[in-house]
């Protein structure tokens, strides 16, 4: 077995890191794909290599080179592991652009970075009502007969992968990242080489993977965190990639089982969702079968309390390992607010979640939670490299968070005033508002731009409600002023509301909800709540959309329509 690389010295660029890695662990497998139950591929690291050689061959032929943009608009599948690897060979910088976003969304993203070459799925191509406007268009899986309009195919790559590799320093630009926090304008985040291998030495030392490691990549890569964990990560330490291209939970199941997955990354939605139907489950075993598995928890629990241990955790608890492919010895989770209740039950039938937290300007990751011992009641720790502060504190230590480091975006695209006030003296104001603990632990409670001042004149922050309403059983559920989803409706500012997406069982999710209000602090507690049928917008990590939520809401309900808590 290789060597695990922990360490990124030396390098100058992903792209050299990659290259090297290729070669490093050329007999190992880098990558495979299914879709639904059927495997249609599979790469060694000397195949990957060949491939992401002839993609540099190309760009290389087009002229594309050092600091020139390649933009990629594509689901999680081989061919844009192979164009970034390729991309990053040639110098180019990675405009990883979100899949799920409309054609006029992504049109004007395209707009704004002026990429030279667009490498994109027949499928989103054919959505453009306009031709897309670069030197080069790349359309992947296009039919035999279908007629590109200029457009070229990916799959003719040339045969000779003979390429240049243009070297990068650590401070040239790596990546043009689209970041629309949780609403607003996406704005364009200049990342570096640096930042990039900052980043990954400081999770490769608290989570390093290795050979014969396989990680689950079924976060869309252009988002942030499968970027590095699904990405470049794994690679670097010569470990395989698993895509799925149809993502139905029964599918996912079964590819988990097939190749042994032993990590992934999830959004905190699946993470709750995944957690409620295990318990669903095992509240239906006959009496018995329960005692037995909840004493086998309890048994895990003290055995694992330091530490986890996943071959002891994966004996005791065998059936509910093996429902994971009894390989899973760590889920990421990330982009949102992650539900203790969730991390916690994970973490006791021995799968243990790693919590953190990040922002695209910080290139991934601020802070994670390390697992001895575990903790899911903050978002961890600053990783290696990187400084916290809370800056204009309240009486309880409450205030915004700052970041410093190597990590951080150098500025957004063709915005210095937004640049000016958001980079200050090196620090990076996040707009998120949290507190430090005695252990440096970060306790985030939600962002500055969302906080609700109540009539008694406290400040109180959505995301920490909907944190302490977790247990309540529903789809989804948002906290707003009532006053900000119906003006001079009648209620007083301040009063706080749920919006709530039930599920079938609504006079549970009332039982829930009435328990959980009254555990609330008084300036905490709602005054009423409102059924919604729809799913709740959301940005590429999962966290809702507030503004065009409460716009559906004004338009499609009034506050007649509250229930009572």
């Amino acid at each position: 077995m290789s060597v695990v690389r922990t360490s990124v010295d030396g390098y100058g660029s992903l792209g050299e890191l990659l290259d090297d890695a290729l070669i490093q662990f050329k007999s190992s497998e880098a990558l495979i794909e299914a879709s639904r139950s059927r495997e249609v591929g599979r790469w060694s690291y000397l195949d990957f290599r060949r491939i992401s050689h002839r993609v540099a061959r190309r760009l290389q032929d087009a002229d594309i080179g050092a600091g020139d943009r390649v933009a990629l608009l594509m689901s999680n599948q081989s061919k844009w592991l192979f164009t970034a690897t390729g991309a990053l060979r040639r110098g180019a910088v990675l405009v990883p652009l979100d899949y799920k976003l409309t054609a006029p969304e992504q049109a004007a993203l395209l707009a704004h970075a002026k990429p030279k070459v667009v490498v994109i799925e027949y499928g989103l191509w054919r959505r453009f009502t306009s031709p897309i406007v670069a030197k080069e268009v790349w359309v992947a899986e296009a039919p035999a007969d279908a007629e590109l309009n200029g457009a070229h195919r990916w799959e003719d790559l040339p045969s000779d992968g003979t390429s240049q590799a243009v070297p990068r320093k650590r401070s040239d630009q790596a990546t043009l990242v689209y970041s629309s926090g949780t609403g607003g304008t996406p704005k364009g985040c200049i990342l570096s080489h640096g930042a990039y291998l900052s980043q990954l030495e400081a999770l490769l030392d608290v989570f390093p993977m290795a050979p014969g490691d396989r990680y689950f990549s079924i976060l869309p890569t252009n988002h942030a965190i499968d970027f590095m964990v699904g990405f470049v990560g794994p690679l670097v330490c010569g470990a395989t990639v698993v895509h799925q291209r149809t993502l139905r939970p029964e599918q996912l199941r079964g590819t988990m089982k097939r190749y042994g997955i032993t990590h992934m990354a999830v959004g905190p939605m699946i993470l709750t969702a995944v957690e409620r139907a295990i318990r669903e489950k095992l509240d239906e075993l006959p009496g018995w079968k329960r005692q037995a598995i909840d004493t086998l928890l309890e048994v895990n629990s003290k055995l694992t309390d330091k530490g986890p241990n996943h071959a002891l955790s994966a004996r005791l608890l065998k059936p509910l390992h093996e429902g994971f492919g009894g390989k899973l010895r760590f889920v990421f989770c990330g982009g949102a607010p992650t539900d203790r209740q969730a991390a916690e039950f994970f973490y006791k039938i021995g799968i243990p979640v790693v919590i953190g937290y990040g922002l695209t300007e910080a290139c991934t990751v601020v802070t994670v939670n390390g697992l001895r011992p575990f903790r899911a009641d903050s978002v961890g720790k600053p990783v290696d490299g990187v400084e916290l502060r809370i800056f204009d504190a309240d009486s309880s230590g409450v205030g915004e968070v700052l970041v410093r480091g190597e990590t951080l975006m150098d500025g957004y695209l063709d915005e210095p005033e937004l640049t000016a006030e958001t980079l200050r003296e090196g620090w990076l104001h996040t707009g998120d508002v949290g507190w430090l603990d005695a252990s440096d632990h970060l306790h985030l409670v939600g962002r500055s731009k969302n906080m609700i001042v109540t009539p008694g004149g406290k400040n109180v922050y959505p995301e920490d409600v909907e944190g302490a309403l977790s247990e309540v059983p529903c789809e989804e559920l948002a906290i707003y002023a009532s006053q900000y989803l119906w003006p001079g409706a009648g209620l007083e500012n301040g009063e706080l509301v749920a919006v709530i997406r039930p599920e079938e069982d609504e006079m549970a999710l009332v039982r829930a909800l009435r328990t959980a209000n009254r555990r609330l602090p008084e300036h905490k507690r709602l005054v009423g709540w409102l059924r919604w049928s729809t799913e709740f917008p959301r940005t590429a990590s999962m966290k809702i959309k507030r503004s065009i939520l409460a716009e559906q809401v004004r338009a499609d309900a009034g506050r007649d329509q509250l229930s009572g808590v």
